[in-house]
């Protein structure tokens, strides 16, 4: 666009102009110096150089031969006294002659050389940093491996400098310079090495991203040793992303993932894989990364194809899934480039006197870099424009002002940058309207998203497992999400069914009473009984005001906390899993309830597909880090977004979990075998009188596949607890077989783990099973565990009368110590367990049969019962 134009006739100031420029190329030392400065002067009193002037000058530059050296140094030092005292409209007039001067520091003549260097630097100082996109294709061209070493450390180096000046319109240009700068890095000659290393150490620094600041170097070094690849994305998968990923931040990375992909190996090709996953989730606009789709796409279907393990082939195959859809979203909503004929339009209606065809294409190109980095900053666009107009006469400063404006805002309307599709607009009242990032620990969930609610409304919130739902609505509760309303305005109450261990021996009304919302709103418990009852809770009822709530089944446990959550008049409900564990009258209950708020906003997950079906009337989607709304229920989400089907769908995923084929049972040789039974046993919770179990007889067998019915607060909980021990019936009997082992997956087992919330799930499974053949928390039922009545009875003296191998009848007296483990069959196939002494040695220990043990109480029992689970 920046051509040298047509001739026009000259002018006294440019016969002037011509004349000292034949001087100087004539003149030297102090004399030539003093010439330049004239030039200088001429030219910037009369605002800009004439054509013919650049002509001459361009002319010379390009002399060859020995004897021409002169007038080639004259030259290139009346270009950098040009540029040293030039005005905005001589700057657009010189750059044209940058791509001489870059070859100038090859010439021959080291006097040349030098007065080249003295006009490179020069242009560093003189060029706007927004008229990247001039400079830098001068300097890719001039770093080509046909040009002189000497040309390329120059480009090389104003390359740096652009890139400290204008680093914003500099990052996007990363992309294209890469591979030139790879080559640069990796030349023979040393002086092109150490420039491109510390140019490219500049040109990294325009990334502007706080999370690989630390390893920029390592990328720089990787570049120029490829042997370093796996320390360096080792360094770079360490890393923790939560800023912006752009265009800058991928090109930077590019290099060290393909040089990962291509080594073939597993583990490395594992971690670029979960390097581009967690990079390209942070990438704000997805037509960003298109560019490097060819690049990173085909190694990633290779890796996703030919790992071979089959774990990191998972990895390489879910970023490969992350990749396709950017790259869908990309091509949906390209970027708007800013179109430079476009843009000599507006520049020149908005400047209709301006007649400088080369100053309105210069000024073109700069407010094409500035729209395309996406920078609408005020200062930059009257940088870029003001001086210029108003050093050509057009306009006074203020009318360039309002030019500048009126053009940033031609172009930014061009760039779509306000097109995102706007919510469908109604009279509801706006809860909530902000942008926001949530984390986890190190995990970002959401990132720089924004969220809208409206009251009356009702949201469903899908995503995948571990995307963040829970998380959210825990933290709008709490008001760690930035930008949500004050709880003064907005009150929101996040609804779970969960009981603290600490809270379980409460009753229902006390428990309510107990949370700190109720008592900073002065609720009584009289209105908290009479809530209790609305919802189902009678004096005469499945479930009392006054039950203790560790009594509670899952479906009552929902109703308490609805009823606690309705004391609050909440403005917004959070509601995670409402209708987990609830009979199919509750599930009901539940979503009629829901659709009663008419004044409410709610927010809830479900993996039951009837109750979005039914009571959504919006939904939350979590994806990629963003949350978008979709108007509509489940129905209407899935036709435009069909994925969502395999939420609900079991052959959807990808995990599968086999659990290990059992041993032969001793003495088990028929699969109708009963290996569990429980007769006539009966059960009723501490506080209450009527028995939530009676007269339940069942009975297990290896055949057995049973499915217990019936509604919530029936027993069906507590019928399973006794069957395996962890309760004791107040009536009847349970009995099981010894060699039987038993795995319990409870509906609520917060009780377990609430002691070890600072260890991992690795870590808590390693306690529990961290001696072998004992469950830790298995050996805490109340079938195993002595009371402390049960204590005091163990350590009185008994008598026992045993036979010895010989069957005769011997009697032995003593304190038991304990059971030592050993467990033995007698001829007549019946167990005994070694019995230890207080007192005595371990040769006093004696095998004592199950039916003498069941005599002398039922604490051996359970002692038998802690051996048996062991050898188990």
């Amino acid at each position: 666009h920046l051509g040298l134009g047509a001739w026009t006739r000259p002018t006294p100031a440019r016969i002037m102009a011509s004349e000292l420029f034949t001087k100087i190329c004539a003149a030297e030392g102090e004399e030539r110096t003093k010439l330049c400065a004239e030039l200088a002067a001429l030219v910037k009193g009369s605002g800009k150089p004439s054509m013919s002037l650049i002509t001459e000058i361009k002319t010379a530059m390009q002399a060859s031969g020995k004897k021409d050296g002169g007038l080639r140094e004259g030259a290139f030092l009346a270009c950098a006294a040009l540029c040293k005292e030039s005005t905005a409209v001589t700057e657009a007039h010189l750059v044209p002659l940058l791509g001489e001067v870059l070859n100038g520091l090859s010439d021959k003549v080291k006097s040349v050389q030098t007065a080249a260097e003295e006009a490179v630097k020069a242009f560093a100082v003189m060029a706007n940093g927004a008229a990247v996109k001039v400079l830098v294709p001068v300097c890719m061209e001039n770093m080509d491996v046909s040009k002189k070493w000497q040309t390329v450390v120059g480009a090389l180096m104003l390359l740096g400098e652009l890139a400290e000046k204008a680093p914003s319109q500099m990052a996007p240009m990363l992309t294209d310079l890469q591979e030139l700068m790879t080559s640069c890095l990796t030349d023979l000659k040393a002086q092109v090495r150490d420039q491109a290393k510390e140019t490219m150490r500049k040109l990294l620094d325009t990334v502007q991203n706080k999370d690989i600041e630390k390893v920029l170097d390592d990328l720089v070094v990787n570049m120029m040793d490829p042997s370093k690849t796996e320390e360096t994305v080792h360094k770079y998968a360490g890393i923790v992303f939560v800023q912006v990923v752009t265009a800058a931040a991928l090109a930077a990375v590019t290099p060290l993932l393909k040089r990962g992909f291509q080594e073939r190996r597993d583990a490395l090709s594992r971690m670029c894989a979960k390097i581009v996953a967690n990079m390209s989730k942070l990438v704000e606009e997805p037509a960003e990364a298109l560019v490097f789709m060819p690049q990173i796409m085909p190694l990633l279907e290779s890796a996703s194809q030919n790992v071979s393990d089959p774990e990191a082939r998972a990895v390489c195959n879910d970023a490969l899934e992350q990749m396709q859809r950017i790259k869908k979203k990309g091509e949906e909503r390209p970027l708007r480039k800013a179109d430079h004929d476009v843009v000599v339009g507006y520049i020149k209606a908005a400047a209709p006197s301006l007649d400088d065809e080369l100053l309105v294409n210069y000024m073109s190109t700069m407010c094409c870099a500035l729209a395309d980095s996406r920078c609408y900053d005020e200062d930059d666009w009257e940088y870029a424009i003001v001086s210029y107009l108003a050093a050509s006469g057009s306009m006074d400063r203020a009318a360039a002002k309002v030019a500048a404006a009126s053009i940033r805002d031609k172009c930014k309307a061009d760039s779509g940058i306000n097109d995102a599709p706007k919510e469908e607009e109604d009279d509801a009242e706006e809860l909530c309207n902000c942008k926001f990032t949530l984390a986890y620990g190190t995990k970002i969930l959401l990132f720089n998203t924004e969220m809208r609610l409206k009251r009356g409304y009702r949201y469903g919130l899908l995503g995948k497992n571990d995307c963040g739902k829970t998380t959210l609505m825990r933290s709008i509760a709490e008001g760690k999400v930035e930008g949500f309303p004050d709880p003064a305005l907005v009150r929101t109450v996040f609804v779970e069914a969960d009981i603290m261990g600490e809270k379980s021996h409460l009753t229902c009304i006390e428990y309510v009473l107990d949370d700190d919302n109720i008592k900073k709103y002065g609720i009584s418990a009289e209105q908290v009984e009479a809530q209790l009852n609305a919802v189902g809770f009678h004096d005469k009822g499945a479930a009392k005001p006054r039950d203790a709530v560790s009594t509670l089944s899952g479906g009552w446990r929902m109703k308490l906390a609805l009823a606690r959550a309705m004391l609050q008049k909440a403005d917004i409900l959070l509601l995670d899993e409402p209708t987990n564990h609830l009979d199919v009258m509750n599930v009901k209950w539940v979503q009629d309830y829901l659709m009663g708020l008419k004044n409410v906003t709610s927010i809830f997950t479900s993996h039951d597909s009837k109750t979005l079906e039914r009571v959504a009337t919006h939904i939350l989607h979590v994806q990629d880090l963003k949350l978008s709304v979709h108007k509509g229920n489940l129905t209407d989400f899935v036709k435009e977004y069909p994925p969502a089907k395999s939420y609900f769908e079991l052959k959807a995923t990808k995990f599968t979990m086999n659990f290990p084929q059992p041993g032969y049972i001793e003495g088990v040789k028929s699969k109708g075998k009963a290996l569990m039974k429980m007769e006539n046993c009966s059960w009723t919770y501490p506080k209450n009188t009527i028995p939530t179990v009676e007269g339940i007889t069942v009975q297990v067998s290896l055949s057995s596949r049973v499915a217990i019915l019936g509604p919530n607060g029936a027993g069906k909980s507590t019928m399973i607890k006794l069957l395996i021990g962890e309760n004791i019936p107040q009536g009847g009997n349970v009995w099981k077989h010894p060699a039987v082992r038993v795995a319990y997956v409870a509906q609520h087992a917060f009780h377990l783990i609430e002691n070890h919330l600072t260890k991992s799930p690795n870590e808590y499974i390693r306690w529990r099973y961290e001696i072998p053949g004992e469950d830790k928390e298995a050996i805490k039922k109340a079938t195993m565990s002595l009371t402390e009545e049960e204590e005091e009875i163990l350590k009185k003296e008994i008598t026992l009368e045993l036979k010895d191998e010989e069957l005769k009848v011997y009697k032995v007296k003593g304190v038991v110590d304990k059971l030592t483990g050993l467990r033995r069959q007698n001829k007549q196939k019946e167990y005994e367990y070694q019995l230890k002494w207080v007192g005595k040695s371990d040769d006093a220990n004696v095998f004592v049969p199950l039916n003498k043990l069941e005599k002398l109480g039922k604490l051996f029992l359970k002692l038998v019962k802690v051996v048996d689970e062991k050898i188990a």
